[in-house]
């Protein structure tokens, strides 16, 4: 334990042997992006695992998030989190979008649909939450606002691969739903990401749009951009994939762990699952009450990673304290409480496909004895 460093994840790699004889084919048929044989088939079997409609790939997970707010024409103010990843209210920012930030519920640590209401104007067009950790937001709330308003809701799903709530998949939600499949993410494709829609004619639009806005070899009809993923990606996805339900079966074990270890650990609260969801495990994030726990977040945190154990301190520091957002009125820390105080007590815990059970132990025991 002393000397291996731990890490918050670990990339899920398929096999390499596998991963050869894939690139074989590649080689072989000389087409290396451009809507090849792997994309087509990464994407038929993504909406078949995630029962879902319609799914469009993309080189990263946040051109998705770009190119939803240009396929629904979103202009003005968007309502969105300020805790979570910067993407998120970058994607806004590079469409010329001003970010308006509302406070999270402190124990789902999603936006707080009772506080949605208050921030609209005559300039809002769109709502953009995002399902922290992989929990879902209160989407039939979100919805009712939506509707009542006139409203677009994007969800940010980075994390939410697989989730599910009743027996359906989280991302049928909203008018579109974005994921990442990057290298630190349950299921991966090195890099790349996901929109998904709910009808063919807005999978063509998205499909124009991340391809520069061909509609054929002369036929430009929307100034898009180039968000295709290459082939290379698209193989080690389809790999992926018939991976991904052990690795979520594995984290599951370690929170499990987790959980029953920390549970008598005072000042230390763990995030559970609510409800019928079926969860991915994407993040196991403690929070910590320095008063009761007797340390500091970032004491506990300093202290781990002494030991060679790296967690992180995710979301930390909120999107709304960057240098380009903290200038907005909505930014302001009074207006996020509840956002600021988790943003300052939380660390995310390792936990990955791999991690052994001797090492979350001694994890438990290294926040247990202060």
């Amino acid at each position: 334990m002393k000397n291996k460093s731990i890490y918050v994840t670990s990339p899920l790699l398929p096999p390499l042997e596998d991963f050869t004889l894939l690139l074989k084919e590649i080689w072989n048929s000389k087409t290396l992006t451009n809507n090849g044989n792997f994309h087509q088939l990464l994407e038929k079997e993504l909406c078949s695992y995630l029962k879902i409609p319609y799914l469009s790939l993309f080189t990263n997970g946040t051109l998705p998030l770009i190119v939803a707010l240009q396929a629904l024409r979103i202009t003005g103010e968007v309502i969105t989190t300020p805790y979570s990843f910067v993407a998120t209210t970058h994607s806004l920012w590079w469409n010329g979008i001003k970010p308006v930030f509302v406070d999270i519920d402190p124990i789902t640590c999603n936006l707080d649909p009772n506080k949605i209401e208050a921030a609209i104007t005559p300039l809002t067009t769109a709502i953009m939450p995002v399902h922290v950790y992989g929990h879902p937001c209160d989407t039939e709330q979100i919805q009712k606002i939506a509707d009542k308003y006139g409203l677009k809701v994007i969800y940010d799903a980075a994390h939410a691969f697989g989730v599910e709530t009743a027996g359906k998949s989280i991302l049928e939600h909203g008018d579109m739903a974005t994921l990442s499949f990057h290298a630190t993410k349950v299921y991966n494709t090195i890099e790349g990401g996901a929109l998904i829609c709910h009808d063919e004619q807005t999978k063509k639009r998205i499909d124009y749009l991340k391809n520069f806005g061909f509609a054929g070899e002369t036929t430009i009809v929307a100034p898009g951009i180039n968000g295709k993923m290459d082939e290379v990606r698209a193989a080690f996805g389809l790999l992926s994939l018939k991976m991904v339900d052990r690795a979520i079966q594995s984290r599951q074990e370690i929170a499990l762990q987790y959980q029953a270890g920390l549970e008598a650990a005072s000042g230390i609260t763990c995030m559970k699952g609510i409800g019928d969801t079926k969860l991915n495990y994407s993040y196991f994030p403690i929070f910590v009450d320095a008063d009761q726990y007797g340390m500091t977040r970032d004491e506990l945190y300093c202290k781990m990673k002494e030991k060679n154990i790296f967690g992180r301190r995710y979301f930390y520091p909120l999107i709304s304290n960057f240098s380009t957002y903290k200038g907005l009125n909505s930014a302001k820390p009074e207006n996020l409480p509840n956002a600021t105080k988790i943003a300052n007590s939380v660390i995310c815990l390792p936990i990955y496909d791999g991690l052994k059970q001797e090492e979350v132990a001694s994890i438990i025991n290294l926040i247990i004895e202060k």
